[in-house]
């Protein structure tokens, strides 16, 4: 415990937009306590020197990586780091008795050598990934609250499956014809510069990226093909917006029965997302924006059946720095720690 009783808190990658959405949230968090900041290319920078508008909030220092320090200083260990760090850090962290939340992509799957194969890092900590729970609460929340490591999920993944969930679980749809058409703002891209995500590139701009390539079509598989009970290969296409924050996720799938109407299926998302309450499900005829879920840990969800075509249309909206990233992984902390998994984080959003 920290020296308040709270639990102390790290976080490993404090610098990006990731970070400082973790840095907002617990130090807002009633039963935590923000005891260590880490990087390396920000080491020994007072943290209000990379964030001024926290000058007189925040007097950490971001300081170098260390485990020891880490672990002599942290019951548990948020990691913001790029892809193929973490994997390097979490089993000494781990041994020492830390609980750990990667928010990188490096223990979201259970076969290693799909990690390899599109992220391009040979990975040697086969036995600590074998214990890596997915930290998606609204399905593994029991699995969450007995695991030591979590790996967070990506903001995609997030918007999408909430969307497929309960069409999956209860054999609704074909998975095959599954079809995922995302659009994101450019924080998702991080906050190092790149040409992509400049003023003058996306501004007054709309474009698809990752065409039939993008790296978190395995993730979302993974889990649709442990609902189906078979594996199966589905269309995932992301778009840049030009807004800094939001995902509008927007999932076809064909239905199995041709009878059931819009309220059928709104029924059976209702009953499925009883006890999460980070979903709002909207009534029939209404569809999320991005705006609604603005500074939120909140999914929207908006569904409609098209009798014309037999298919299913799911809109998903959330936060891709909140529920998408940051505010999904304090939600996993709160669930591992056997806190309320609202604890801490933003009920209302900043609208307009």
């Amino acid at each position: 415990m920290g020296d308040s009783g709270r639990v102390s808190v790290g976080i490993v990658g404090a610098s990006g937009y990731g970070g400082v959405q973790l840095v907002r949230l617990l130090m807002d968090h009633p039963k935590v306590e923000l005891t260590y900041l880490g990087g390396n290319s920000s080491a020994g920078k007072g943290y209000d020197d990379i964030y001024p508008h926290l000058t007189g909030m925040v007097d950490l220092k971001v300081e170098p990586i260390d485990v020891e320090v880490i672990a002599q200083r942290c019951e548990v260990v948020f990691l913001g780091l790029p892809n193929g760090i973490a994997c390097d850090l979490t089993p000494q962290l781990i041994a020492k008795g830390c609980k750990m939340l990667d928010l990188s992509a490096d223990y979201r799957f259970r076969d290693l050598k799909t990690y390899e194969t599109w992220y391009g890092k040979p990975r040697e900590d086969h036995p600590t990934a074998a214990h890596a729970v997915y930290g998606l609460p609204e399905l593994n929340r029991e699995s969450i609250a007995n695991a030591s490591l979590i790996g967070c999920p990506g903001c995609y993944p997030t918007a999408s499956l909430l969307a497929l969930l309960p069409l999956l679980k209860h054999g609704i749809i074909v998975p095959e014809s599954i079809i995922i058409d995302a659009k994101s703002g450019t924080s998702g891209a991080g906050r190092q510069a790149k040409v992509h995500a400049l003023l003058a590139e996306v501004d007054n701009s709309f474009a698809a990226y990752g065409v039939a390539s993008h790296r978190h079509t395995p993730e979302i598989e993974q889990t649709c093909s442990d609902l189906a009970g078979h594996d199966i290969r589905l269309q995932f296409t992301p778009h840049l917006v030009p807004m800094p924050r939001g995902i509008l996720s927007t999932v076809y799938a064909t239905i199995r029965d041709p009878g059931l109407v819009r309220e059928d299926v709104l029924t059976i998302y209702s009953v499925f997302y009883r006890k999460s309450p980070w979903v709002r499900l909207l009534p029939g005829g209404k569809t999320p924006q991005t705006k609604w879920a603005l500074g939120t840990n909140a999914c929207f969800l908006g569904v409609e059946v098209d009798q014309r075509t037999d298919r299913v249309i799911v809109l998903s909206a959330i936060d891709n720095l909140l529920k998408g990233q940051s505010g999904q992984a304090v939600q996993c902390m709160n669930i591992m720690m056997g806190w309320e998994e609202t604890l801490g984080l933003p009920q209302l959003g900043f609208y307009p």
